[in-house]
Protein backbone atom coordinates (compact mmCIF):
# COMPACT_ATOMS: atom_id res chain seq x y z
CA UNK A 1 0.00 0.00 0.00
CA UNK A 2 1.16 3.37 -1.19
CA UNK A 3 2.29 5.36 1.76
CA UNK A 4 2.67 9.78 1.98
CA UNK A 5 4.66 11.96 3.45
CA UNK A 6 3.17 15.36 3.73
CA UNK A 7 5.43 19.01 3.87
CA UNK A 8 5.71 22.62 3.56
CA UNK A 9 2.79 23.91 5.81
CA UNK A 10 3.69 26.99 7.85
CA UNK A 11 2.55 30.18 9.19
CA UNK A 12 1.35 32.43 6.90
CA UNK A 13 -0.97 36.14 6.72
CA UNK A 14 -4.48 36.06 5.12
CA UNK A 15 -3.73 36.88 1.40
CA UNK A 16 -0.89 34.75 1.14
CA UNK A 17 0.75 31.53 -0.44
CA UNK A 18 2.16 28.02 0.48
CA UNK A 19 3.40 25.06 -1.61
CA UNK A 20 2.65 21.86 -0.01
CA UNK A 21 4.27 18.53 -1.42
CA UNK A 22 3.22 15.07 -0.67
CA UNK A 23 5.99 12.41 -1.57
CA UNK A 24 4.70 9.14 -2.37
CA UNK A 25 6.60 5.66 -1.33
CA UNK A 26 6.07 4.54 -4.35
CA UNK A 27 5.15 5.02 -8.33
CA UNK A 28 2.18 7.25 -8.38
CA UNK A 29 1.57 6.98 -12.52
CA UNK A 30 -0.40 3.66 -12.52
CA UNK A 31 -3.08 5.53 -9.03
CA UNK A 32 -5.81 7.63 -10.86
CA UNK A 33 -6.46 9.62 -8.24
CA UNK A 34 -4.56 11.65 -5.70
CA UNK A 35 -6.04 14.27 -3.26
CA UNK A 36 -5.57 16.35 -0.66
CA UNK A 37 -7.69 16.71 2.52
CA UNK A 38 -7.63 18.61 5.38
CA UNK A 39 -9.27 18.58 9.04
CA UNK A 40 -9.22 21.88 10.79
CA UNK A 41 -9.82 22.24 14.54
CA UNK A 42 -12.77 20.18 15.59
CA UNK A 43 -14.03 19.65 12.18
CA UNK A 44 -14.17 16.50 10.39
CA UNK A 45 -11.82 15.33 8.14
CA UNK A 46 -12.26 16.67 4.12
CA UNK A 47 -11.61 16.68 0.97
CA UNK A 48 -9.88 19.61 -0.92
CA UNK A 49 -8.56 18.53 -4.12
CA UNK A 50 -7.91 15.79 -6.00
CA UNK A 51 -5.98 14.71 -9.77
CA UNK A 52 -6.09 12.10 -11.61
CA UNK A 53 -3.83 10.32 -13.81
CA UNK A 54 -5.23 11.72 -17.27
CA UNK A 55 -4.69 15.01 -15.97
CA UNK A 56 -8.30 16.01 -15.11
CA UNK A 57 -8.64 18.16 -11.23
CA UNK A 58 -11.08 18.64 -9.05
CA UNK A 59 -11.83 21.16 -6.36
CA UNK A 60 -13.52 21.48 -3.52
CA UNK A 61 -15.93 24.63 -3.71
CA UNK A 62 -14.35 26.41 -0.76
CA UNK A 63 -10.76 26.67 -2.89
CA UNK A 64 -11.62 26.83 -6.25
CA UNK A 65 -10.08 29.48 -7.67
CA UNK A 66 -7.37 29.73 -4.59
CA UNK A 67 -5.78 26.13 -4.82
CA UNK A 68 -4.17 24.49 -7.37
CA UNK A 69 -3.41 20.68 -7.49
CA UNK A 70 -0.66 18.96 -9.39
CA UNK A 71 1.29 15.89 -9.91
CA UNK A 72 4.52 14.70 -10.90
CA UNK A 73 4.72 11.04 -11.72
CA UNK A 74 8.45 11.05 -12.43
CA UNK A 75 8.80 12.34 -8.99
CA UNK A 76 6.07 10.39 -7.06
CA UNK A 77 5.25 13.74 -5.81
CA UNK A 78 1.84 15.91 -5.81
CA UNK A 79 1.84 19.60 -4.65
CA UNK A 80 -0.91 21.51 -3.45
CA UNK A 81 -0.54 25.38 -4.03
CA UNK A 82 -2.17 27.36 -2.12
CA UNK A 83 -2.90 31.07 -2.79
CA UNK A 84 -5.19 34.23 -1.51
CA UNK A 85 -4.94 31.90 2.00
CA UNK A 86 -8.00 32.70 4.86
CA UNK A 87 -8.25 32.14 8.05
CA UNK A 88 -10.72 29.33 7.28
CA UNK A 89 -7.44 27.40 5.81
CA UNK A 90 -6.72 26.94 8.96
CA UNK A 91 -6.11 22.67 9.51
CA UNK A 92 -3.79 19.50 8.96
CA UNK A 93 -3.26 19.09 5.56
CA UNK A 94 -3.47 15.43 4.38
CA UNK A 95 -2.95 13.34 0.80
CA UNK A 96 -4.01 10.08 0.36
CA UNK A 97 -5.46 7.80 -3.29
CA UNK A 98 -8.20 8.68 -4.18
CA UNK A 99 -10.66 6.16 -6.19
CA UNK A 100 -13.50 8.20 -6.76
CA UNK A 101 -11.37 11.46 -7.91
CA UNK A 102 -14.53 14.02 -7.96
CA UNK A 103 -16.66 12.15 -5.69
CA UNK A 104 -15.52 14.47 -2.72
CA UNK A 105 -15.49 11.33 -0.34
CA UNK A 106 -12.88 10.94 2.43
CA UNK A 107 -10.90 7.59 2.10
CA UNK A 108 -10.39 5.31 4.92
CA UNK A 109 -7.77 3.37 6.44
CA UNK A 110 -4.19 4.75 7.21
CA UNK A 111 -2.68 8.44 6.98
CA UNK A 112 0.36 10.43 7.53
CA UNK A 113 1.48 12.68 9.84
CA UNK A 114 0.05 15.17 7.46
CA UNK A 115 1.64 19.18 7.39
CA UNK A 116 0.31 21.98 9.69
CA UNK A 117 -0.88 25.20 7.81
CA UNK A 118 -1.69 28.23 10.07
CA UNK A 119 -3.02 31.24 8.62
CA UNK A 120 -3.03 34.05 10.86
CA UNK A 121 -2.02 37.85 11.28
Amino acid sequence: QVQFVESGGGLVQPGGSLRLSCAASEIIGSINGVGWYRQGPGNKREWVASATSDGINYYADSVKGRFTISRDNAKKTVYLQMNSLEIEDTAVYYCNVDRFPGMGLVPVGSWGQGTQVTVSS
